[in-house]
């Protein structure tokens, strides 16, 4: 019997049909092992030895595949073709050697770029052995990964409260996205003006733009004030045309190539509005195959643009059949790779049958639709360029004074538009330079020499505009042209910046959060090597040289670790204060911008004597006056012209509550804007925070009492007759009944949700909630407690994340994130919890007599030491 091992159930399953009754197919689920998320993982001083685990569940399936190893006559490790494949093969060939189930075993490598009975078949017929070269590349990035997040992340917590995590090509996206931002904010608009002119010359009208106005050329900028605009308009309206030139120029269009990773990402959130982490799911499963279909497409993570002759012969075949042999090219196309460090040692993504035409097959939305786009990109990419001729006429007066151009193209044979055209990113506006012309419009046909009349003139006041906000796939592809990081892993870098927090997304755009701004000024001024795109993309080509054997991955990890550690160490060593003058230094432009009146940007705004600085808490970075505590003034980090125009404190009355009397106010705190009614007689003012979204410089009174309302009653329950209410809580909107909190899609709903829907989204969550004392849904599911059974759940408490499983909860240690807690670490947490002694409760008889007891016994109480003030 041969034993076979994959990642995937679902490849596991596809391949069994294949291969038949000799061999058993096993999924490994992914990594069976990986590095704890504590100290110790990577120890740089005994040569960077690494100590990998696996979890409960992994352990699990590790036991039976070395069950299974032990009754096998023969290991196949058939895992991805790619860098992560060939690293699952060496953890769960490491595994079987230590569980000694591969004694006298032929242990065999073999790798398919595609899940088609061929491709696997051939496969099996040539294997081959394990490329440590690729392992230790593996071991390479794995190691620097962990040191860089593991290092320098517990020096931004200490150092920069509310900082999550710092990563290797992680804090480098970021940077690239402030950036932009910082660019952003920089740029100052420049007024310039466009002339066009509606013209006909014993032709249907046609429109042409000034080039050339007092017999010099005019180039895009060059018209500044309307006066100019004025001039020239005139000049048009009096001029006598004549077309002295009509000059039509052949262009050949050529196709891109098919799908890279990259290019995959972009093309999918250009067309389909997908994130790559979407794309890159829906990827895998026309990999793995769908039911009965096989494998729909070839490998999806690569760099390579060729194909194989087999996918050539098909889609000319295909082409042929489909649009006719015109649109066939007399040659194969070949393509070659244009970006930085790729690795061309995979087929280009395609369909593995390409003659299996999109609409002869039925996937869910999300499959169909990738599907359809990378069948019509292979397609068009083996297609006859389109062919279009493009006219330009050159229109002037008789001295030449002034000049009109008019541009247009006409499609003489389609080509590979027939099938498909690339997408296109949003392109800087208002860079130098000519203004493009406009081409894609059509031309009557026009001789030269021809009077032309002007029938109407235009002059349009524009602005130049900043570069765009980087986009899901622009920001993708300046990380490919950049060299830093590599396709596979651009899905869950954004991914990850997102989920700190550093970004938000917005209408499909990239803005950096304060949070994001201040740790990557934090890293540029004492990590400044460590975030430098060149030296990034530099790692980059060593690691791919650890791939091609070409240099030792740990005299790479020596090299890195020596000048990291001392900048580590150096950085841990450093006072708040100094970090914060740093910052604010750095920050300055952002957070303290000129009022252009000549007044001191810093001046604090309420007391007029202090300064206003960057300070932090245990909540994170805000801006307060130098005079704290004699003044309390505090804002958020945000610019004071910042997009949401709120203005200096942003303390501004709203209007008055009808039914108070009472004045509403929004303030802004140190946690972010809130809206108060002041009550009378000295009572507490009842205050509700602004909602995520919800600009503080457009609040209304309106929005304002809707906020001040909640939470309202829904209704009352139809089961128990126990009221449901809405509202808005530390994470988000919600409806709540009995103790049970179902978090409802936005804060809108919240004003508006319905007893039918409110029962409905309560019943949905008491369905998949792990524990019927949970009122809220836990951070992160850490899987089943091997002993007792019961889940383990990472959640929120009052007084901090803790740890929970059945009636035992741990709270975690400061230092560490939720999100990097793994089931090991919790384990011991929970342990050492459920071991302390429980307290007895004391006989009723003696409870009044123990606290006289305890008072006797008591020593005096020490003065408390006054509170530590916020560092300045």
């Amino acid at each position: 019997m041969n034993l076979v091992i994959v990642e995937s159930p679902a490849k596991a399953k596809t391949i069994n049909k294949y291969l038949g009754s000799d061999y058993e197919v096993l999924a490994s689920y992914g990594h069976v092992r990986d590095l704890p998320s504590k100290d110790g993982s990577v120890l740089p001083d005994d040569d960077f030895s690494m100590h990998w685990e696996a979890d409960a569940k992994g352990a699990k399936r590790l036991s039976e595949i070395a069950e299974a190893a032990k009754r096998a006559d023969r290991v196949i490790l058939a895992t991805d073709p790619d860098r992560e494949g060939e690293a699952i093969s060496w953890h769960v060939l490491e595994v079987l050697n230590k569980k000694k189930a591969l004694k006298d075993k032929d242990v065999q490598r073999v790798t398919f770029n595609a899940i088609t009975r061929s491709a696997v078949l051939e496969a099996m017929a040539n294997p081959r052995q394990l490329d440590m070269e690729l392992v230790e590349a593996y071991l390479a990035r794995r190691a620097l990964d962990y040191l860089v997040g593991f290092t320098l992340s517990p020096v931004l917590w200490r150092k920069l409260p509310g900082a999550r995590s710092a990563g290797r090509v992680q804090s480098v996206a970021l940077r690239i996205v402030v950036d932009r931002e910082m660019e952003i904010e920089k740029f100052r608009p420049q007024e310039y003006w466009s002339i066009e002119a509606d013209l006909t010359a014993d032709s249907p009208p046609f429109t042409a733009r000034l080039v050339k106005h007092a017999g010099k050329r005019v180039q895009r900028l060059d018209i500044k004030d309307e006066a100019t605009a004025s001039a020239a308009r005139a000049a048009i309206q009096a001029g006598d045309f004549t077309i002295r030139s009509v000059e039509k120029k052949p262009v050949r269009r050529n196709p891109a190539p098919p799908f890279t990773t990259s290019t995959l990402q972009q093309e999918a959130a250009r067309k389909l509005g997908f994130t790559a982490q979407r794309t890159m799911q829906a990827a895998q499963k026309l990999y793995e195959g769908v039911d009965e279909t096989g494998g729909l497409i070839t490998y999806m993570r690569t760099d390579g643009v060729s194909v194989s002759p087999e996918g050539l012969a098909q889609a000319r075949e295909v082409i042929g059949k489909e649009y006719g042999p015109a649109y066939v090219p007399s040659e194969p196309r070949f393509y070659k790779v244009k970006a930085k460090n790729a690795q061309e040692a995979h087929e280009a993504i395609r369909p593995t049958n390409i003659a299996r035409h999109p609409d002869s097959v039925r996937l869910d939305s999300d499959l169909q639709r990738l599907y359809e786009l990378i069948w019509k990109r292979m397609v068009a990419s083996q297609m006859e360029a389109a062919r279009l001729d493009r006219t330009t006429v050159e229109i002037e007066t008789p001295d030449g004074q002034t000049g009109l151009r008019a541009t247009g193209q006409v499609v003489t044979f389609d080509g590979f538009l027939a099938v498909y055209e690339e997408g296109r990113d949003e392109r800087q506006k208002g860079a130098e330079g000519e203004e493009g012309d406009d081409d894609t419009s059509r031309l009557p046909v026009l001789k030269e020499g021809a009077k032309a009349k002007v029938d109407a003139v235009r002059a349009d006041q524009h602005f130049t505009e900043p570069p765009p906000r980087y986009s899901e796939a622009t920001l993708v592809k300046k990380l490919e042209e950049l060299g830093i990081g590599r396709p596979s892993t651009y899905a869950s870098t954004l991914s990850t910046l997102r989920d700190r927090e550093y970004v938000r997304v917005d209408k499909n755009r990239f803005y950096p959060e304060d949070k994001g701004r201040l740790v990557t000024a934090f890293l540029e001024q004492f990590f400044r090597k460590w975030v430098e795109y060149d030296f990034t993309a530099a790692l980059e080509t060593q690691l791919d040289e650890v791939s091609a054997g070409q240099l030792d991955w740990k005299v790479l990890l020596r090299q890195f670790w020596q000048d990291f550690h001392a900048a580590t160490q150096a950085a841990g060593e450093l006072r708040t204060t100094a970090i914060l003058d740093a910052l604010n230094e750095s920050l300055g432009a952002h957070i303290f911008p000129d009022k252009g009146d000549g007044s001191d940007p810093r001046e604090c705004p309420l007391c007029r004597q202090g300064q206003l600085s960057l300070k932090t808490s245990r909540f994170g970075a805000f801006i307060g006056c130098s005079r704290y505590p004699d003044c309390k003034y505090t804002r958020p980090v945000a610019s004071p012209s910042a997009e949401d125009g709120s203005a200096e404190s942003g303390d501004r009355e709203l209007g008055i509550d009808p039914a108070t009397g009472q004045p509403v106010q929004l303030k802004i705190g140190r946690f972010g804007p809130y809206v108060e009614i002041a009550p009378p007689d000295g009572e507490k003012p009842k205050r509700s925070s602004l909602p995520r979204g919800w600009s503080p410089a457009s609040l209304t009174l309106d929005q304002a009492l809707r906020l001040l309302a909640l939470p309202r009653e829904v209704g009352l329950h139809p089961e128990d007759g126990k009221p449901i209410t809405a509202g808005l809580g530390r994470y988000g909107p919600f409806v709540l009944h009995a103790g049970t909190y179902a978090n409802v899609s936005d804060i809108d709903e919240v004003f508006e949700v319905g007893l039918n829907r409110a029962v409905a989204l309560l019943a949905e969550k008491r369905a998949g909630r792990p524990g019927r004392g949970s009122a809220t849904a836990p951070l992160k599911d850490l899987g089943a407690h091997p002993e007792t059974g019961e889940p383990i759940h990472v959640m929120a408490g009052r007084f901090g994340p803790y740890v929970k499983s059945g009636k035992i909860n741990a709270t975690l240690p400061k230092g560490v994130a939720p999100e990097d807690l793994t089931l090991e670490d919790a384990l011991p947490l929970l342990a050492a919890k459920a071991g302390a002694a429980p307290k007895k409760k004391a006989p009723a008889a003696k409870k009044a007599a123990a606290p006289q007891k305890a008072a006797a016994k008591k020593p005096a109480a020490k003065k408390a030491p006054a509170k530590k003030k916020i560092a300045e």
